[in-house]
């Protein structure tokens, strides 16, 4: 839980009464490796902050392609911001490529904490800013190179994922094949 208040002072502060409401709101969430947070075409009903583990956000393309989005490591909030926020269908799975550990908050809970806490709802707008904007400086630099450079930017961008996740959601990331990433992977190593 301290790493949660931790990363949340960040963007804003909090009293210890506020604090303790935080955590009095908090649950614990084990994932085994290939379970999920939460899946394409359910409503998404919590909130989650990686303690341990990686995650990676997919879907599957109109050809029943799985194609990995982006991934989330320690330290970063887990949501589908649009279906937790509009209780409308998720499109996109969640899934734990590690085991993982989580703190969540259910809806109601979460939204209580809004109610509540003043300032709450900034710290929020800003720790999703942030998301939002994380997201596209990972995904922008990929756009226009090479597969060889878009493996080199991926292992700058993401230098705690590339050996502990299957190399086939890499290239699903890359938009490469998985024999083209082993090539250039050998290439380079």
């Amino acid at each position: 839980m301290k790493e949660f208040i931790k990363y949340v002072l960040q963007f804003g502060n909090l009293n210890q009464q506020q604090i303790d409401l935080i955590k009095s709101k908090a649950f614990e969430l084990e994932l085994h490796k290939d379970d999920y947070f939460s899946e394409a075409g359910k409503v998404s009903r919590q909130i989650g902050f990686i303690v341990e583990g990686v995650t990676r956000v997919c879907y599957y393309n109109n050809k029943g392609d799985e194609i990995t989005k982006y991934f989330i490591d320690e330290n970063n909030l887990v949501v589908d911001i649009e279906s937790f926020d509009n209780e409308i269908c998720s499109s996109a799975y969640v899934q734990a490529l590690t085991d993982c550990k989580f703190i969540c908050f259910n809806k109601k809970d979460w939204q209580e904490l809004l109610n509540t806490i003043i300032g709450w709802d900034t710290i929020v707008h800003k720790i999703i800013s942030k998301a939002l904007i994380q997201k596209i400086e990972r995904r922008s630099p990929l756009v226009t190179v090479d597969a060889t450079e878009r493996y080199l930017k991926f292992l700058e961008i993401y230098p705690n994922i590339a050996n502990r996740v299957p190399l086939s959601y890499i290239a699903s990331y890359l938009g490469i094949t998985h024999s083209s990433l082993s090539r250039i992977r050998k290439n380079i190593h």
